[in-house]
C-alpha cells in the first residue's frame, strides 16, 4: 500500500488505527454536510474502514488518512476511487478535512499528490471530482487543481457539479 508525502501531510492508506481520528472528523455535521448530510456513527466509520481496506486489497487504491506531519494528527481524508463506485467509470478524486484546517490549502496539497499518483501509478487518462452544487469550497479546490467544469450530473443519488482533469491537460 502506498504512502504519499507532501510538504505538510503524510497520506496513509486508511486502516483500523485511523478509527478515532476518522470518527472525530466524520461525526461533525459541518464535515458531512456535503457528503451524506448526516454525522457518521462509530458503526458507520468502522464499516467504512472495512470497505476501504477491501478496496485497497482489491484495486490497490482507495482512501488515505491525511496525517499532519508536524502534529501527527489526522486532519483529513482523500481518495482515488471509481466514480459511483463502479469500475466501468473513470477514477474520482475526493477529500474532506477537519473544520479547523479549512482554508489553509491542505485539500489542494493532498489532491495534487493524489492526482499525480493516479496519473503516474495507475496510468489514469482522466480524473474526475464531484461536489454538491452549493459546495463552493470544494469547487474552488477543483479549479485550483486545474480541473475543468464538465456540468451537473447525478451521482450518489444527488445532483453534483462534475469537474475533470485529463492527463494531457
Amino acid at each position: 500500500m502506498t504512502i504519499l508525502s507532501t510538504e505538510r501531510l503524510r497520506l496513509e492508506p486508511i486502516d483500523d488505527r485511523h478509527f478515532e481520528g476518522l470518527q472525530a472528523m466524520n461525526s461533525q455535521p459541518e464535515v458531512m454536510r456535503f457528503v451524506s448530510g448526516m454525522p457518521e456513527t462509530p458503526e458507520q466509520t468502522r464499516h467504512m474502514i472495512e470497505l476501504v481496506k477491501g478496496r485497497w486489497a482489491q484495486y490497490g487504491f482507495s482512501w488515505w488518512a491525511f496525517i499532519e506531519r508536524e502534529s501527527g494528527r489526522l486532519v483529513g481524508a482523500g481518495c482515488v476511487q471509481y466514480l459511483g463506485r463502479d469500475p466501468a467509470n473513470p477514477l474520482e478524486l475526493g477529500w474532506r478535512l477537519v473544520p479547523d484546517k479549512w482554508g489553509q490549502g491542505l485539500a489542494l496539497e493532498a489532491a495534487r499528490a493524489i492526482a499525480a499518483w493516479a496519473f503516474e501509478t495507475l496510468d489514469a487518462p482522466l480524473l474526475v471530482a464531484v461536489c454538491r452544487p452549493d459546495n463552493a469550497n470544494s469547487a474552488k479546490v477543483m479549479s485550483k487543481l486545474g480541473m475543468r467544469y464538465r456540468g451537473e450530473e447525478t451521482w450518489y443519488e444527488r445532483p453534483h457539479a462534475v469537474y475533470e482533469l485529463s492527463r494531457t491537460q
